[in-house]
């Protein structure tokens, strides 16, 4: 197709998450209210992870057809993206410091997983070129720590031994226990499982869409997957996030970034079983690892911001968005414009 064409699809799959999202969010937090999991476990897990469906298709497919660097690249490239995409969800949120408002255990616990993540993909390509049928124990690893951190998490979230302190601004938990009651589990899964296909199908058009209009513009596979594969595969994140906000479900759009942030991570680790030659950890570049401590220290910033939970700083968002922003700016600038 034409570049034409290619960006008339890229523009209505925008616009058709724009819609199944709202209504996605909506739905995700009447079944925190529902099931009593919470909107910031919901976020995480279930939100997070159907918003992320573009992106792990398109890492599998750039790793499966022998392109490394554009499948580490969008893993990685779209966890610096989404992170950023916080900061405007921030920026969007007027009355206070997104921050200060969705204070949570659970986004920062997830904060904390997400890091480690990070570091065990650093580990696996310092590591010795060993792999098990291809893969890279490492890889295993992730997953496995996925998992445990998400049970972790959920128990937390029934169970705290650490809440944050309310304030005027904090936006608690709204009382729709009772309304939940009324509506039918299954109702509720049926129609939250059909937009998330709706998302899902819409993201993964996007996503190859992005690619073709990248490739047109003959740029190199990490500069097309940190940049604009992962941005394109990453606006249901955004979409996602901003309605949560739109909707004072504040927990529940810093767990859709931060919880599918820890997601995305498994891209990597599903990438190195579809990856023919070899770990693709071993294929990760130093680019690549630089984008992964550029993106752990943008996490530290944000975990940080959700601890010191400042009321309001620079052009009314927190200190935390200004420095993330800052950052990604000057970390990309750094990485294609002066190496």
């Amino acid at each position: 197709m034409s570049l034409f064409i290619n960006i008339l699809i890229f523009i209505a799959a925008a616009v058709t998450i724009g819609f199944a999202g709202t209504a996605l969010t909506r739905y995700a937090d009447k079944l925190a209210d529902k099931t009593g999991l919470g909107e910031a476990f919901i976020g995480a897990v279930f939100l997070g992870a159907v918003t992320s469906i573009a992106g792990i298709i398109t890492s599998i497919s750039a790793a499966y057809n022998g392109r490394p660097e554009l499948a580490i690249s969008n893993a990685i490239g779209g966890i610096a993206a989404q992170t950023l995409f916080l900061c405007v969800a921030d920026i969007t949120y007027r009355k206070i410091n997104l921050e200060h408002a969705a204070a949570s255990l659970s986004n920062i616990m997830q904060g904390v997983l997400l890091i480690g993540l990070l570091i065990l993909v650093l580990l696996g390509a310092a590591s010795p070129d060993f792999t098990i049928f291809n893969i890279h124990p490492i890889s295993i690893v992730i997953f496995l720590i996925y998992i445990v951190g998400t049970r972790l998490i959920s128990r937390s979230e029934k169970e705290p031994m650490w809440s944050p302190k309310e304030t005027s601004e904090t936006v608690p938990k709204r009382s729709e226990e009772d309304q939940a009651k009324k509506v039918s589990l299954k109702m509720l899964i049926f129609k939250f499982f059909i937009l998330s296909l709706v998302v899902g199908a819409s993201g993964y058009v996007i996503s190859i869409t992005g690619m073709a209009i990248s490739d047109m513009s003959n740029l190199s596979d990490g500069l097309v997957g940190s940049l604009f594969t992962a941005i394109a595969t990453s606006l249901p994140e955004l979409v996602v996030t901003l309605a949560a906000v739109r909707q004072k479900a504040l927990a529940l759009a810093v767990a859709n970034i931060i919880g599918g942030n820890s997601f995305d991570v498994l891209f990597v680790a599903f990438s190195d079983v579809a990856y023919q030659d070899g770990s693709i950890l071993h294929s990760i570049n130093s680019n690549q690892s630089f984008t992964i401590c550029i993106t752990t220290l943008m996490v530290c910033v944000l975990i940080m911001g959700l601890l010191f939970r400042e009321r309001k700083g620079i052009a009314n968002i927190g200190w935390e968005s200004a420095l993330i922003i800052f950052i990604y700016v000057i970390g990309n600038f750094m990485l294609y414009w002066l190496f």
